[in-house]
């Protein structure tokens, strides 16, 4: 299926970071990351390395989801503040990295940008690229979703698995889409496409999820590590078992998932969380798969940020999965 020419809301804006010099010794992401020119390349043949496809990254500036949530908002400044913690990180990456701009959505537009994005994503992963969405609140997981499930992979019939690191299901039945349904969504649009989806989540908060929404998780078929249970083994061998029952993997990082002292801004803090050492192991496990897709980190809110802790943590986890 062939797609239109990539339209995105802002153009990618130059980077910047230290300069130690123009030598590939002294090269910083800022120096490596190229805007991304929308010119659709042939696919890599499937035995392709998973350190062998560019990475694209574009921005889902949004907070729209958050804020019909009742939560608290700031999340669509994310983009940028995750590109400026990314900048000035040394570039030991074996791929090359582009960045096409940011997707925004303004005056409530959210599923407008969200099949936006989606396109984007699409068309991107389409011309071989491995791409990575910056959110956002999490309702940048069902533009994600989007991207993934219109691809030619998952179109042809490849089995998607969407992992989520996060204390939330996100699995909220509500009258309109918001950061707290996309999973929900995603479960009801597989249904329409005749699959079922295949969810798991680390790092499920207890007291922050209702029983309504443990039961729809239940009758979803959701798989799910508590908080409390999320020890480095544990979480290795679930994520495993979850890897082996997909071909293509879509990995959503919520930052909320990580303790309050390690990732202060966010939308919800989270009062326990999971040590940010496991949430990193997963990263290298994920991406040592070669099954990783399509991935994004949602609910960094630099308004309540500390010293731009969680950025510089989200940067790193971003930083981690593409190497």
């Amino acid at each position: 299926m062939p797609h239109t020419a990539l339209t995105v809301d802002i153009p990618p804006l130059t980077w910047r970071g230290r300069f130690d010099g123009d030598g590939a010794e002294h090269r910083r992401w800022w120096q490596a990351v190229k805007p991304y020119r929308h010119e659709p390349t042939a696919p890599l043949p499937e035995h392709a390395g998973p350190g062998s496809r560019p990475a694209v990254i574009l921005g889902f500036s949004s907070d729209a989801g958050v804020l019909r949530n009742k939560g608290r908002v700031g999340a669509a400044a994310a983009p940028g503040a995750i590109r400026a913690a990314l900048g000035p990180l040394a570039f030991h990456l074996p791929r090359e990295v582009f960045d096409a701009g940011d997707v925004t959505v303004k005056d409530n537009a959210l599923e407008a940008g969200q099949a936006r994005a989606g396109l984007a994503v699409a068309e991107m992963l389409d011309a071989g690229n491995l791409t990575v969405v910056l959110g956002g609140g999490h309702e940048t997981a069902y533009a994600s979703y989007l991207g993934a499930a219109g691809s030619e992979a998952v179109r042809g019939g490849k089995r998607l698995g969407v992992l989520n690191l996060d204390a939330h299901f996100d699995l909220r039945d509500a009258p309109e889409p918001s950061s707290g349904t996309p999973f929900l969504q995603m479960a009801r649009a597989e249904e329409a496409a005749e699959r079922k989806l295949n969810y798991a989540v680390v790092g499920i908060s207890e007291p922050n999820n209702t029983r309504a929404l443990f039961r729809t998780a239940e009758r979803l078929g959701v798989k799910y590590l508590l908080d409390e249970e999320s020890s480095a083994e544990s979480t290795r061998k679930f994520v495993a078992d979850f890897l082996d029952s997909v071909d293509v993997l879509y990995l959503t990082i919520d930052m909320d998932v990580l303790p309050a002292a390690v990732a202060p801004g966010v939308s919800a803090p989270a009062s326990f969380g999971v040590p940010l050492a496991v949430i990193s192991a997963v990263c290298r496990q994920v991406a040592a798969s070669g099954k990783l897709l399509h991935l994004d980190v949602a609910e960094l809110n630099p308004e309540f940020d500390i010293d731009q802790r969680t950025a510089k943590v989200a940067a790193r986890l971003v930083n981690t999965l593409l190497g």
